[in-house]
């Protein structure tokens, strides 16, 4: 049974940043492709960043040049660096694998609010 447990969201000022991360258990981590989803209030859950097995990412337009992903294989742990942070990138943030398919973890809250 895989596990996926996320944390460091939190309610930040527009132009801040935060740092999440996503803890996997029960699973191979290194051989998955890794993705940050986020789910804004009323809207469906979308793929925001993704990281390969062989580090190469991808960027959802909207995040570009503010969002890094970064995958450490020792810890089993996927980050998401978040720099001037929008009150659009409000929303619950997942990990994942990047094509989904494992059970969903309990997410952790971002609010970019003034």
């Amino acid at each position: 049974q895989v596990q996926l447990v996320e944390s460091g969201g939190g309610l930040v000022q527009p132009g801040g940043s935060l740092r999440l991360s996503c803890v996997v258990s029960g699973s191979i981590f290194s051989i998955y492709a890794m993705g940050w989803y986020r789910q804004a209030p009323g809207k469906q859950r979308d793929l925001v960043a993704a990281i390969s097995n062989s580090v190469s990412t991808f960027y959802a337009d909207s995040v570009k040049g503010r969002f890094t992903i970064t995958r450490d294989d020792a810890k089993n742990t996927v980050y998401l660096q978040m720099n001037s942070l929008k009150p659009e990138d409000t929303g619950v943030y997942y990990c994942n694998k990047d094509s989904g398919g494992w059970t969903w973890g309990q997410g952790t809250q971002v609010t970019v609010s003034s």
